[in-house]
């Protein structure tokens, strides 16, 4: 359903002249009057978000500062929560081919090295702590 918001006449002539920044975003906003704005479209992944709230947040943001990074934010924050929810839970006991398969996606991906929370996927032992582990050569 369109979203109609009375914003400041600035924020409407800002909202003008970004539409197409917005349309690359995967939003349809258009001008109805001077101090009037419509929202058409939303990306799909956005559809539950507050979207009044984020497209006046974002109209503040060009205002104030030419820029805003508050829709590529909000959608990363989805698509990490969405990566977090599918990832291998602890206890999951994987088969050889599973692991091979999360070994090799790992090699591929930017940044695999750790989760979206900044916890580590993996870390490096060497030999000489693995034998401290199992107390080798004691």
């Amino acid at each position: 359903m369109p979203i109609s918001l009375d914003v400041s006449q600035r924020e409407a002539d800002i909202c003008e002249q970004r539409q197409d920044w917005f349309a690359t975003l995967g939003f349809e906003v258009d001008r109805l009057g001077p101090e009037r704005v419509m929202v058409r479209q939303v990306p799909a992944l956005l559809h539950e978000a507050d979207i009044a709230a984020l497209v006046r947040d974002v109209l503040s943001d060009l205002l104030e500062h030419g820029e805003s990074q508050r829709i590529t934010e909000s959608i990363n924050e989805l698509l990490s929560t969405m990566a977090c929810h599918g990832s291998v839970r602890a206890n999951r006991r994987l088969n050889v081919a599973e692991m091979n398969a999360l070994l090799r996606e790992m090699e591929i991906t930017e940044r695999s090295g750790q989760c979206n929370h900044g916890r580590p996927t993996w870390v490096k032992i060497g030999l000489d702590e693995l034998d401290k582990l199992f107390l080798r050569g004691r």
